[in-house]
């Protein structure tokens, strides 16, 4: 089966379809600090409203315990939706009570209401299949069509991901379909070389990427938190680096696959190494050798790659066709230890092929530091589906669609 997509549902026209988006955005005083889900779920409203549909948003935002929390109101997301569509966008103050059934029943061909926060309702993430099928069914009473388009959360099998899918004619987004390319491309057939550089903090967040793109990279590069586990495996001291020690021997049994199977897993040279956890610390750069050959002796942390590995990395990325790219290179949003962050995200919006930042901290991390979305030939709305879809795992929320991998 192949994914469905908007065209399996035909015209639209006058139809009230609901569209579950990812809109889980950073706020902070009530205050969108990074918009950039909410414009990519712009290309699908856009054609669901030319076509004259009556379009209901779905979205969850953070982590609230299945009741209404003001802190995660998606109230400012609808005032930005409304400015980036042009045209007005109804906000419901509840997800399936008065305020969703006036809101919804108000709506004219074109025009768009957001729901309030799915997670307000404890149906939504509920382990109970029924608790969830309950929730899906009252949210489908308010459409005819459903259409899914938040990547960012098709690997959880909640209630307005797979269950809501079921309960009406369903179709995947634009959004989602260009990141099922854009992903098919790194796993069937990237151009080569093909390099896949890995960072952020836990390296056990990342054991299952590495073990499924072993086989299909040319390179592996490795920086961020992670680091320090690999540099641990091959002996050398951390000092007081962010350290998975239980994860040692797994690294050391990458390291020989890796080298069995003759891709090259390139490991830092240098790094930057701190006096404590801060932007005021005081910092050095150490080769990865004199981690603790520093003042402060055992206690020092790295917090980036070193200036020579960030060129080196640089050079490995401007030479590839395709690169893949999850997880910061050290505490970017701490301005001393940005550096290496800067210089990957540099690099790959130089790359003569397809470079993918593949969402959650690196997509917040290149928007933060100047870059824009343009420069990159894409990135990526989810980056814990993006990991699990590169790890090979099934996502419900694709299934559903009529996909499979």
């Amino acid at each position: 089966m192949t994914l469905r997509t908007l065209e399996s549902l035909g015209s639209l026209a006058g139809a009230r379809v609901i569209v579950r988006c990812d809109l889980n955005v950073p706020l902070k005083d009530g205050r969108i600090t990074d918009d950039g889900r909410v414009r990519a779920s712009l290309p699908t409203l856009n054609a669901l409203i030319n076509q004259g549909a009556r379009v209901v948003i779905i979205s969850h935002l953070g982590r609230p315990d299945g009741a209404p929390d003001a802190q995660y109101s998606l109230a400012p997301v609808a005032q930005r939706l409304s400015e980036l569509l042009g045209k007005p966008v109804t906000f419901a103050s509840d997800t399936t009570g008065a305020g969703a059934h006036d809101a919804v029943s108000a709506l004219e061909d074109g025009d768009v209401a957001l729901l309030e926060n799915l997670r307000f309702n404890p149906g939504e993430t509920s382990k109970d299949e029924a608790e969830r099928t309950a929730f899906a069914a009252k949210l489908a009473a308010f459409g005819d069509a459903f259409v899914s388009d938040g990547f960012g959360v098709v690997h959880r099998k909640q209630a307005s991901v797979y269950e809501l899918a079921k309960a009406l004619p369903s179709a995947a987004g634009q959004l989602i379909s260009t990141e099922l390319d854009v992903l098919e491309r790194l796993t069937e057939s990237p151009e080569r070389p093909y390099a896949v550089v890995l960072g952020g903090s836990k390296v056990s967040d990342k054991l299952g990427v590495i073990g499924h793109l072993l086989p299909r990279v040319d390179s592996l590069l490795v920086g961020g938190g992670m680091l320090f586990t690999f540099l641990a495996a091959l002996g050398h001291p951390v000092g007081s680096s962010l350290l998975e020690a239980d994860q040692i021997d797994t690294v050391k049994g990458y390291l020989a696959k890796a080298k069995e199977l003759g891709v090259d897993i390139v490991l830092p040279t240098d790094v930057v190494v701190a006096s404590k956890f801060g932007a005021d610390a005081e910092h050095v750069v150490r080769p990865i050798d004199g981690i603790e050959d520093t003042e402060w002796g055992a206690s020092g942390l790295g917090l980036d790659i070193g200036p020579e590995t960030s060129a080196t990395f640089a050079a490995i990325i401007r030479a590839a066709r395709t690169v893949f790219w999850n997880g910061p290179m050290g505490v970017f949003e701490l301005a001393p230890f940005a550096a290496g962050t800067k210089s990957i995200a540099q690099a790959l919006t130089e790359i003569d092929g397809l470079g993918v930042v593949g969402g959650g901290d690196s997509a917040a991390a290149v928007r933060a530091l100047g870059f824009d979305d343009e420069q990159f030939g894409h990135i990526s709305t989810g980056g814990g589906a993006s990991l699990e879809f590169l790890e090979g795992k099934r996502l419900p929320g694709l299934e559903v669609l009529g996909w499979q991998q």
